[in-house]
C-alpha cells in the first residue's frame, strides 16, 4: 500500500506523508519548548493538585497575588465559571450599598461545589471593578479568605469598567477551574 498524500492548503506537497510531517513537528515542537521549561520556578511542588503546575518563569516580574503560567495537564475536567457577583438567589444585590467585602467569591465558591471542586482548582480568575484604585487592596484582602495562602494564586486579570449589569455592583468576577477527571 503507497503512503497516503495530502495536500495542504494553498501548496501541494508530493512525497510527504502525515508520519513525516507530525514526526518533524513533534521535533521542531519539542526542540522549542524545551528551554523555554527550564527557565521557570515551579510554584507550589507537592503542594497543588497533581494535574496542575503553577510556573513562575524568570523572564517575568515577580508579583503577589497571581501566578504567571499555569499548565493543567489534562485528562482532567475544564470547568469555566460565567460573570459573577455578589448577587443572592433572587438576584439582588447582597450586602449594604457600596459594601464592596459583601460582594465577592460565595458565588464562585457555590459554582465550584456544583462541579465538585474548590478553590484549589481555579487556575484563571479575571476581575472586573468599577473602581480599580478604589478597591484594589479590598480584592486581595477578601482573595485571601478564600484562597489557600500554602498554595500559589491562579493566573488573574483585573480589568476597570464602566459598568456593571447591575447598578450597585461593584465588582464581578469569573473563573477557569480544572479538575482531576471523575
Amino acid at each position: 500500500m503507497a503512503a497516503l498524500r495530502f495536500t495542504l492548503p494553498f501548496q501541494t506537497h508530493r512525497g510527504l506523508s502525515r508520519r513525516s510531517i507530525l514526526t518533524t513537528g513533534g521535533a521542531l515542537l519539542a526542540a522549542g519548548s524545551s528551554s523555554a521549561a527550564l527557565a521557570q520556578t515551579v510554584l507550589g511542588a507537592g503542594k497543588t493538585p497533581p494535574h496542575l503546575r503553577f510556573l513562575q518563569p524568570d523572564a517575568s516580574s515577580r508579583q503577589a497575588g497571581y501566578s504567571h503560567v499555569v499548565e493543567a495537564t489534562v485528562p482532567g475536567r475544564i470547568v469555566y465559571i460565567a460573570g459573577q457577583m455578589g448577587l443572592d438567589g433572587n438576584g439582588n444585590v447582597v450586602g449594604a450599598p457600596g459594601d464592596f467585602k459583601a460582594q465577592a467569591y460565595e458565588n464562585i465558591r457555590a459554582a465550584l461545589a456544583a462541579a465538585g471542586g474548590g478553590f484549589e482548582h481555579i487556575v484563571k480568575l479575571t476581575q472586573y471593578l468599577i473602581h480599580l484604585r478604589a478597591h484594589q487592596a479590598l480584592v486581595r484582602e477578601v482573595r485571601a479568605k478564600f484562597f489557600n495562602p500554602d498554595l500559589p494564586p491562579p493566573a488573574s486579570t483585573m480589568i476597570q469598567v464602566g459598568a456593571l449589569t447591575r447598578d450597585l455592583a461593584l465588582y464581578e468576577v469569573d473563573a477557569v477551574a480544572v479538575l482531576p477527571p471523575r
